[in-house]
């Protein structure tokens, strides 16, 4: 696995469009204030062609286009670290123009995004062996004042910080509006980390106990996972075996998809390999799959099918759609602890 360095002081952002771009409120407002505040921490921000574009279907712009930013700013000499401008729908539509087999001979660079950004966070790691960051988007940086999730994110970009703990509250309502951008994060919600393994007995069932975890990070956006599964871009039968002897620690988060849509995903993906070697599960707050449906709730929806791995599940995790999210190393080797609702996840660039 490729490691890229980190941002260094007076280093440069790189930030581009592949999904949205900035150009409705609060995310441009938000954003305009996050090239700031970047500025005023003494680190120079260079902006794709396409930041600022919205005639794309699903994205800003052309996937053409897209792909071309991506090609040209992963592969600047001048640029340190890159940070998506946002998620969308169609991200996928630029994986035709991305030259993986070019950036897997370049530099390794840092990409930074989450949601849709789950087309590169994911294949950078499985089809260049470059590890991504799985984390927040440029303009959440806007916010004033910056939650503890950001201020991890963003040393985690300058190698400041490799261990983390997870957060008390989360965010079920934003307060964000057009009229008011730079909102922090609504953190209202006591956080419940819901963990179950098998005991020494192999009985299946729910812990307060300490669970440990460990191998090689892989996960993001369970929505973009399953339209990539069976595709060219496909190369995760490959990565498990490269990467057998670590075992693969997946975290999975969810957008559109109901506890039906959850259950049939994981079914499609456990049935394609991709969990042949996992390790541990640790599975996100569902952003639309809280509300039951025919009687099945999201964590119902999981559990029936991973508990078939015989490795711990933990649910509600911090990461994804309902903030705040632990940065996620995509590709890195890593340790969790979970006991009741604390977690602490350390890294490993090896």
């Amino acid at each position: 696995m490729r490691y890229p360095e980190f941002l260094p002081k007076n280093g440069t952002i790189g930030c581009i469009a592949p999904s949205f771009g900035c150009t409705t409120e609060p995310y441009r407002s938000l954003f305009l204030q996050a090239q700031t505040v970047f500025k005023y921490k003494g680190y120079q921000v260079e902006l794709g062609p396409n930041c600022y574009k919205d005639d794309g279907i699903g994205k800003s712009t052309t996937p053409q286009a897209c792909g071309d930013e991506i090609n040209e700013y992963m592969t600047r000499k001048d640029i340190d670290v890159i940070l998506s401008c946002g998620g969308g729908e169609t991200m996928c539509e630029d994986l035709d123009y991305v030259d993986f087999k070019q950036l897997k001979k370049e530099a390794p660079k840092w990409y930074m995004g989450y949601s849709d950004n789950t087309n590169l966070t994911f294949l950078l790691p499985t089809l260049c062996d470059t590890a991504a960051i799985y984390g927040p988007c440029a303009g959440a940086f806007g916010m004033k004042p910056w939650h503890p999730a950001l201020e991890d994110a963003f040393r985690l970009l300058r190698g400041k910080q490799l261990e983390f703990e997870g957060y008390d509250l989360w965010e079920k309502e934003s307060l964000k509006t057009d009229e008011d951008p730079f909102q922090p994060y609504n953190v209202t919600e006591p956080k419940e980390l819901i963990t179950w393994t098998y005991d020494k007995k192999q009985k299946w069932a729910r812990t307060e106990e300490k669970v440990k975890m460990e191998g090689r990070l892989l996960g993001g956006c369970l929505d973009c996972l399953i339209n990539l599964c069976g595709t060219r871009y496909d190369k995760v039968e490959r990565f498990n075996r490269r990467y057998e002897k670590d075992g693969i620690l997946w975290f999975l988060e969810s957008c559109d998809l109901n506890p039906l849509a959850i259950r049939r995903a994981l079914w499609q993906l456990q049935h394609a390999g991709w969990f042949d070697t996992a390790k541990g599960f640790l599975i996100g707050r569902p952003y639309c799959g809280m509300d039951p449906v025919l009687g099945l709730d999201a964590h119902e929806a999981v559990l029936d099918v991973l508990k078939t791995y015989h490795v711990p599940v933990v649910l509600d995790f911090d990461i994804g759609h309902l903030p705040p999210q632990i940065p996620m190393i995509t590709g890195a080797m890593a340790k969790v602890d979970v006991k009741g609702n604390e977690s602490h996840i350390a890294y490993k660039l090896k």
